[in-house]
């Protein structure tokens, strides 16, 4: 090799190495357009069946069957802010109105009863908050700040949601309008394989998404008949708030468990603790474990068998692995992700081994 190959070896090396680190960084700025594109993927995933089955047995064009998905979307996010938002005006008068002393009192009485119950050394919880860091370092002229990014994020949060709308209805309107983009980057000749890897893995995360919002269905009702049965306030938004923490594998479940626990104490605050905080909080815990046997025994042996054709041990592996790796993020994303892995595997990587045996239900 003489030195003018070497040189053009380094130059096109460190050309292809810049090309890297722009890329990754314009990917790195538009990071908002790329999770509206996801989450706009994920809701074109689960209104297809939707929109073929609007077109198939009712007849509709597939111009008003997208729109009409498109407006149930709408509605169910609409429902959801009109829960919460009387919710949290509610909570908002009451925080004017609350009698603080009383508060106090009826916190440090419960706080009393608990470690009498389990033999403790009485800790005071009002004088550990005061002594907490967070209060002695407490800013006012934080409020402002906080008050303007509550705008800034209201105004973001109008924005994504016209624009997921926008890309959403392009999307289900021209079921081939992903793989003719992705198809530009196929090499002459391979239209058709990267073709039945997209379809392919369309057609798992499709079932593996659908899995997943009726998973979150059966535990939002179940949750919601559970909190009324004890009289828990505002039933249908803790319902909605845990059931959605679901979609976290493993964690979520944990946090959900946790929050009902601390609404069901808060809900029965003043009460004596072993008389009725006790029983009470034992007895929705009781619900809250047949739920997750529900869930855990019936919901995702569905999900994760007949959609996304993978072992328990598997799955439970990769969200493992994942969450080490990348967090919460990475355990919501592990499944689907892994998925689309193994249909280019089994497309691309037939010939060994172990592809073949981690891919034999494809």
């Amino acid at each position: 090799m003489n030195a003018k190959e070497l040189s053009y070896g380094i130059l096109r090396a460190t050309g292809i190495m810049l090309g890297i680190i722009l890329l990754l960084y314009f990917l790195y700025e538009i990071q908002s357009v790329l999770v509206y594109i996801a989450i706009a993927g994920v809701i074109s995933l689960i209104g297809r069946p939707v929109v073929i089955f609007l077109k198939q047995k009712l007849k509709i064009p597939n111009q008003l069957a997208v729109i009409l998905v498109l407006l149930l979307v709408l509605s169910f996010f609409t429902g959801v802010v009109f829960v919460f938002v009387p919710i949290v005006i509610e909570q908002s008068q009451h925080l004017g109105q609350i009698d603080m002393e009383a508060f106090r009192t009826d916190l440090n009485d419960l706080n009393t009863q608990i470690n009498t119950y389990l033999g403790v050394e009485e800790i005071n919880i009002i004088e550990g908050l005061k002594q907490s860091e967070f209060v002695r370092n407490f800013d006012i002229t934080a409020i402002p700040k906080f008050l303007n990014n509550v705008f800034g994020i209201l105004g973001a949060a109008l924005i994504a949601i016209f624009s997921i709308i926008f890309i959403s209805f392009f999307l289900l309107k021209d079921s081939k309008l992903m793989i003719n983009s992705i198809l530009v980057f196929a090499n002459q000749g391979n239209e058709g394989k990267f073709q039945r890897v997209f379809n392919k893995i369309k057609i798992l995360l499709s079932r593996y998404f659908v899995g997943l919002t009726m998973q979150v269905s059966v535990l939002f009702i179940l949750y919601t008949i559970l909190l009324s049965v004890f009289e828990i306030r505002n039933p249908i938004a803790i319902a909605f708030i845990c059931a959605t923490l679901n979609l976290v594998p493993y964690l979520g479940p944990l946090f959900a468990g946790i929050l009902i626990a601390l609404f069901v104490i808060s809900s029965n605050l003043g009460a004596d603790f072993t008389v009725i905080i006790l029983p009470r909080l034992m007895y929705v815990m009781l619900g809250y474990g047949i739920c997750q046997l529900i869930d855990n025994f019936i919901s995702q042996p569905m999900i994760f068998g007949a959609s996304v054709r993978s072992h328990p041990l598997e799955i439970f592996l990769i969200i493992l692995i994942a969450g080490l790796l990348f967090g919460i993020t990475g355990m919501v994303v592990a499944v689907p992700f892994y998925t689309a892995l193994k249909v280019i595997a089994k497309e691309s990587l037939s010939e060994y081994k172990i592809v073949k045996r981690l891919t034999r239900d494809l």
